[in-house]
């Protein structure tokens, strides 16, 4: 529909919620429809005061400067999105491939990352999903698929973890080596002010993104220390079966 003046409301980060749109039953004057489009300030206003919204709160600083020409110096909004694939030539990429459908993921799955926030809660069961191998087929072959998503919430094997570490390192490191400047180059230059309103953008969004890859390589760096002291699927099960001896 089209909604005359709508598009002029402004952005605030003083608005933490999205809630201000509401339709209202009842005439609407000069067409006489059923509804009206509203705007409800979450602000206190007064004669005035400009009508400010949220645009979006799970928008990032690149979407923000693609869709609207801004960003935010608020650091919550530094993203950076890992695509991850489960590969074709994989021997049980059907079986991979129904498990991440059957969790409203795909043969390719979008994760954003955002800087100092937890990860994606799906993000470590596709990740051993897309990297069981080995011996640990054997999850695919004797266990239902919600099942085996549900076991891949937790540590698999030893050497599933240590690959999905392996994994996450090498593309972050990658994707950083395609950047020219270091997030402390990206700063100097903001702070020196010299560049212009849409260089001042993006040099913003791209600092932001290098430290959200910096911060998920860190996360992977301690996993990867941490290999030794994971419990991992047989030991889970002997323990549920109550096979697992206690030491003496």
């Amino acid at each position: 529909m089209l909604v005359p003046f709508a598009d002029l409301a402004n952005h605030s980060v003083k608005v933490t919620t999205e809630d201000h749109i509401h339709e209202i039953g009842g005439p609407a004057g000069l067409f006489s429809w059923d509804l009206l489009f509203s705007f409800q300030s979450p602000l206190k206003l007064k004669a005035g005061d400009q009508f400010l919204i949220q645009y979006g709160l799970n928008k990032s600083n690149a979407d923000m400067a693609i869709g609207y020409g801004f960003i935010e110096p608020n650091s919550a909004r530094d993203a950076f999105t890992l695509t991850l694939k489960i590969s074709k030539t994989d021997e049980f990429y059907g079986d991979k491939l129904d498990i991440a459908e059957s969790n409203g993921l795909g043969e390719t799955a979008d994760f954003d990352i955002k800087l100092g926030q937890s990860l994606p809660p799906s993000l470590f069961p596709y990740l051993r999903l897309a990297a069981l191998g080995g011996t640990d087929n054997f999850l695919l072959e004797s266990i239902s698929g919600n099942a085996v998503w549900n076991l891949l919430e937790l540590p698999v094997s030893r050497a599933n973890e240590e690959l999905i570490c392996k994994v996450v390192r090498d593309s972050c490191r990658s994707a950083l080596s395609g950047y020219h400047t270091t997030i402390e180059e990206d700063e100097k230059l903001m702070k020196e002010g010299n560049l212009s309103s849409r260089l001042q953008i993006a040099v913003g969004v791209r600092a932001g993104e290098k430290k959200v890859l910096q911060q998920l390589h860190d996360i992977f760096r301690e996993r990867e220390l941490e290999l030794d002291e994971l419990e991992y699927y047989q030991e889970r099960r002997l323990k549920d079966l109550d096979l697992l001896g206690e030491p003496k």
